[in-house]
């Protein structure tokens, strides 16, 4: 188990320029945003537009503050999400607008290229048990937590190899596994 704190991370601009980012974590070590495997980013959405398009990536994006966006997709109806929506994966080569809902957003980004890694992200709450059963697992605190006796601010991120158990103790969390294709 890795601790990866969330006051040790820098923010750079977003591929298109059009916000900042956070990585949390990325493979392998040193990889560009476009030669990525995959890659943990927490980003802050301060104006409405087009998301940055990644070829042959896949994403899965997680509100974590902020009233929410709408996300425009051609060809598709609207999708609305809020810090309560579940996860919503997309493909990362599509075009994507965001529109705001009454302010900024921080959102959580996990993306993988397609063929080489598959990723789900669940949100889970209180105190249970994480089943572990991914090549890798990334456990971001969304509220103070506590894992496996390790005391967690928000974004924040366990990083588990494997298969395991971890105890969340309390607190809200986002699991992303990440599996080998």
């Amino acid at each position: 188990m890795h601790i990866l704190r969330a006051t040790d991370r820098t923010s750079t601009p977003w591929k298109n320029g059009g916000g900042l980012t956070w990585e949390v974590a990325a493979w392998p070590p040193g990889a560009s945003l476009d030669d990525f495997e995959w890659r943990a980013s927490i980003a802050e959405v301060s104006s409405s537009g087009p998301f940055s398009a990644f070829s042959h990536i896949d994403r899965v994006l997680t509100v974590l503050a902020g009233p929410g966006l709408e996300l425009n997709f051609e060809g598709r109806g609207p999708i609305r999400l809020d810090a309560s929506s579940p996860p919503f994966a997309f493909a990362g080569d599509t075009r994507c607008d965001a529109v705001l809902i009454g302010g900024a957003v921080r959102d959580f980004n996990m993306m993988a290229r397609r063929g080489q890694w598959s990723v789900q992200v669940q949100r889970r709450q209180g105190a249970t048990t994480l089943h572990t059963r991914a090549d890798l697992t990334l456990i971001l605190a969304c509220s103070p937590a506590r894992i496996d006796a390790v005391d967690l601010q928000p974004e924040d991120v366990v990083l588990v190899e494997g298969t395991g158990e971890s105890t969340l103790a309390e607190g809200s969390v986002l699991v992303a596994e990440l599996t080998r294709a």
